[in-house]
């Protein structure tokens, strides 16, 4: 087949990496059955855009966004949680704003969308198939990728509008997970994130029912799957992470695994507060105090545990107590890496409708204040680790690491964690190579980052 008659499709990925997983089934698809990609709106026959619709700021990007594919091309097509989000009246947001785009689907519509490219541009004959990897098309670099559980989520907080964007939880059969995780690790992947909307609640919606992985029977629940997947990747050397840990009793099961060695000693926990009356207006799953019994007693039984949680400051009636409140949890709790955000109103959550919204000066200056504590912690246990010998996965090296590079080690998830800079090696002899290991001696913290040396 000649370059000219192969369908070429512009395609831009916004949000979260949940998102992001959406977009690589999407290309996948498309590339097996034959469609080229552009790296220009104005140089392809038609433009997905994959939107975010979580909050305002993410939907002025997507709408954006939208506006520009469509200004550059003409012929677009949008799916994504934007895609699922009601405008003025009821009608759909984004045809209200672009009323020219050929189709909108919401997110985890895989099929919808390639029905739209059938239907505005024909696909091409005799689709090379075999050119497609068994893993897949990734939009993350080859060494570590997004592995996707489950679709939904079966809380309602009061601040968030995902179950009405991605509806309630929707686990994916857990021999397809395996299979997947698999095929990454054989395709050179080092490192697999796992995430969902509630990593935890995964198998919830299906009652853990039994299904089968190489002919063996493996329930749907989180235990057996995590436990799977450091099996499956021990031969690999590879390392399982995982994202989206709601604190509920069932994980204190993991924590023996990570003990072990057989998926990384991390957890990523969205606790969001700590006071158990904003907690309770944030309509959150978990109360704060049984929070720090419970991070304590994972310290308990692996302490190189590495907690990353997100927080937000200035919910609607939050006063400075509870505020306080929560910059004590924070320093008592430890929190290795914390994020914040100063709480924003989002187009149908039902947080807007609550008493006392604070104005946004002081939501940000909360947040900082925040921030200032959180990077106290995380700089005290960053300080810990000077002298300590870490595994490293290298993520940057230029000339083979002559010079040093850049990787990160267990405590450390790509682009919302710290780095460890690589200093150049002691040993002349010693390489740095993109996707593989190195050990390397901490010599300094900084920031959020470490300095270390390859030995």
């Amino acid at each position: 087949m000649n370059d000219l008659a192969t369908p070429k499709v512009g395609f831009v990925s916004l949000g979260c990496p949940k998102a992001l997983t959406d977009s690589e089934l999407i290309l996948t698809q498309l590339s097996a059955e034959g469609y080229a990609t552009s790296k220009t709106f104005a140089g392809a026959d038609l433009v997905i855009v994959n939107t975010c619709g979580f909050i305002d700021d993410a939907v002025r990007e997507s709408l954006d966004t939208i506006g520009e594919a469509l200004a550059e091309n003409g012929k677009v097509i949008v799916t994504g949680c934007l895609g699922a989000k009601a405008g003025e009246g009821g009608g759909n947001l984004v045809k209200q704003m672009h009323p020219s785009v050929l189709a909108v689907t919401g997110p985890h519509a895989t099929q919808e969308v390639m029905d739209a490219v059938h239907l505005h541009l024909p696909k091409p004959h005799d689709p090379f198939v075999d050119l497609v990897p068994a893993f897949g098309i990734k939009l993350t670099p080859k060494h570590y990728a997004y592995l996707k559980i489950s679709e939904g989520c079966n809380h309602r907080c009061s601040f968030c509008i995902i179950p009405s964007m991605r509806g309630d939880l929707v686990s994916r059969p857990i021999g397809d997970v395996l299979k997947e995780a698999r095929a990454l690790f054989e395709g050179g992947v080092k490192e697999l994130l796992v995430i969902s909307q509630d990593t935890s609640a995964y198998g919830v919606d299906v009652k853990y029912r039994t299904g089968f992985f190489d002919g063996k029977p493996v329930k749907t629940r989180m235990f057996d799957l995590v436990q799977q997947l450091g099996e499956l990747a021990k031969p690999f050397g590879a390392w399982v992470r995982l994202h989206y840990v709601y604190p509920y009793p069932h994980v204190d099961e993991l924590l023996p695994l990570m003990a072990e060695g057989l998926v990384l000693p991390y957890l990523d926990v969205p606790l969001q507060h700590a006071h158990p009356d904003v907690l309770k207006r944030m309509k959150r799953p978990a109360s704060g105090e049984r929070n720090l019994e419970r991070l304590q007693a994972w310290r308990a039984v692996c302490p190189d545990i590495v907690v990353r949680s997100t927080f937000i400051a200035g919910f609607p009636g939050e006063t400075e107590a509870e505020f306080q409140y929560l910059l004590d949890f924070l320093r008592e709790a430890e929190i290795d890496r914390a994020g914040c955000f100063a709480y924003s109103p989002v187009e149908g959550a039902s947080a807007n409708a609550l008493d006392g919204a604070l104005p946004q000066e002081l939501r940000e200056e909360r947040r900082a204040r925040f921030m200032a504590v959180a990077e106290e912690v995380s700089a005290a246990k960053l300080a810990r680790r000077v002298g300590q010998n870490l595994q490293v996965l290298v993520d940057s090296a230029p000339m083979l690491g002559k010079k040093g590079g850049v990787g990160r080690s267990y405590a450390d998830a790509p682009e919302i964690d710290g780095t460890v800079k690589l200093l150049p090696p002691e040993k002349a002899s010693k390489q740095l190579k993109v996707g593989e290991f190195t050990r390397a001696r901490v010599v300094a913290a900084e920031g959020h980052d470490l300095v270390a040396v390859p030995v």
